[in-house]
């Protein structure tokens, strides 16, 4: 009777679509296409400060068998994605948390990538509310394409800017250890 249940659950494993994911309310696609490339979905977390639920995380690569180190320095695509899911999270508040994360990330030294930096934090210029989704897709050899709710809005050039944007989430100092973790699916 175990091998009879044990068949039934494969054939349904591999008959049955794979289904997205829900965390904190927010479906997650078991992967997304980006350049005409398949990303899949690895992980996602909740990002929360002072027990406030803030946004869902989530990290869609190529590469199989992911650690941080290999997000970061891979030469395949990958993407954070952010679902924001509490109206206390606003432009202003993207902007410093992004500015804030950029400090840790480049351990202070942010002048090589301030020009960036500048034009990529426009991205949070129009209102940011509950539902939004911002993509970051790390282009080995070129640099970060940034998308909000679907729509492309820049590219910023250069793997040191992609890398430094990706170890907000997943460098050695992250903005939030348990959401590095949920989001490589630990």
């Amino acid at each position: 009777m175990k091998k009879i249940i044990s068949v039934l659950a494969l054939i349904g494993a591999i008959v049955l679509p794979a289904q997205a994911n829900t965390v904190s309310g927010v479906d997650l696609a078991p992967s997304i296409k980006i350049q005409g490339q398949s990303l899949n979905y690895y992980g996602a977390g909740v990002r929360s400060k002072f027990f406030m639920k803030l946004y869902v995380g989530s990290l869609y690569a190529q590469q199989a068998e992911l650690n941080a180190a290999n997000v970061l320095t891979s030469e395949q695509l990958s993407a954070v994605r952010l679902n924001i899911i509490s109206s206390m999270i606003t432009s202003d508040r993207m902007v410093d948390t992004i500015i804030e994360g950029f400090e840790t990330a480049s351990n202070g030294n942010l002048a090589p990538l301030q020009q960036r930096l500048d034009t990529f934090l426009a991205v949070f210029d129009e209102a940011v509310e509950i539902g939004d989704q911002f993509t970051m897709v790390s282009i080995p050899g070129v640099g970060l394409e940034a998308y909000k709710n679907g729509k492309l809005l820049t590219l910023i050039e250069g793997d040191d800017f992609r890398r430094t944007l990706f170890a907000i989430w997943l460098g050695d100092k992250p903005a939030d250890k348990k959401l590095k973790q949920a989001m490589l699916g630990k």
